[in-house]
């Protein structure tokens, strides 16, 4: 008798039998996996339509780095980078995601043809965010985040990591919702990578069955991060670059889908795509 795992959805997006696949899309110079590569607005669109072609579910188009130690855009170079992109997507009837911190570049983008507000700092970065997503009444994901990029590798200091995510998580749930964002629209992301270090990151991973206990969709973003250099990184070498670690990432998701995530956000789609429809086949033999 196959059986199916429910990964729950957030009010206002598709619905997959399997866990989907996010592809990202960095409209950046300084991206600590593909910066610059993309910074040209055909360019970024063609990519993204790439990205369909090979798989992805949807895209998530961001201006702005959020790699450890990055300082941040202005708001006005943002919406340069962001909103052509998203426009030419969204016409091509790509499912847009937009990845921002700030209200005014979601809005637009949102304007623009995104049905989803991504914000990696879950609404706290901008207090002007959580009433713009209310109001557009859209997707929001609310991930674990505990500063700024340059301050992140500093508060990367937990005595339980998988209790004190899932409990600042759940106050953050709180705040949103009381904003006035519909509890059913929001998905959750545990935040890899963002003030935590390879153990902590790995332990998230392991316990994922555990933060799908908030209630929500679970959105893993895994991609390139550094855990998964220090994982591959062979006794007296370098960790390998970024973009040496999309085997190790595809290994990621296909643990995530099994635990049930909504989606998996990466940067190459390929591998991913086959690996989750391999964890949901596998689900179906079950």
């Amino acid at each position: 008798m196959s059986t199916t795992i429910d990964r729950g959805t957030a009010r206002g997006l598709p619905e997959w039998d399997r866990c989907a696949v996010m592809g990202v899309v960095n409209v950046t110079p300084d991206s600590f996996s593909d910066g610059g590569r993309w910074f040209d607005t055909t360019a970024a669109v063609k990519h993204g339509l790439d990205l369909v072609a090979e798989g992805a579910d949807l895209v998530d188009v961001g201006g702005e780095s959020t790699r450890p130690g990055a300082t941040r855009v202005d708001e006005e170079e943002e919406l340069r980078r962001v909103v052509p992109v998203v426009r030419g997507l969204a016409a091509e009837g790509v499912t847009v995601s937009v990845d921002t911190m700030r209200a005014r570049v979601a809005a637009r983008a949102v304007e623009a043809g995104a049905i989803l507000v991504n914000d990696v700092s879950g609404g706290l970065a901008d207090p002007h965010m959580v009433p713009a997503v209310a109001a557009a009444e859209v997707p929001f994901v609310v991930m674990h985040w505990r500063g700024f990029s340059q301050d992140m590798n500093s508060l990367a200091v937990y005595d339980d990591v998988v209790g004190e995510v899932l409990g600042e998580l759940r106050t953050r749930l709180d705040a949103v919702v009381a904003g006035g964002v519909d509890p059913e629209r929001i998905v959750v992301d545990p935040g890899l990578g963002f003030a935590k270090l390879a153990p902590h990151d790995l332990a998230l991973v392991a316990h994922l069955p555990e933060l799908r206990t908030l209630g929500r969709p679970l959105l893993v973003a895994a991609s390139r991060k550094r855990f998964l250099g220090h994982v591959l990184t062979r006794e007296g070498a370098a960790p390998p670059p970024a973009r040496e670690r999309d085997a190790a990432t595809a290994a990621v998701s296909a643990l995530a889908a099994h635990a049930g995530a909504w989606a998996v956000r990466v940067h190459e789609v390929r591998a991913t795509a086959d690996a989750v429809r391999v964890a949901r086949a596998v689900e179906g033999a079950a």
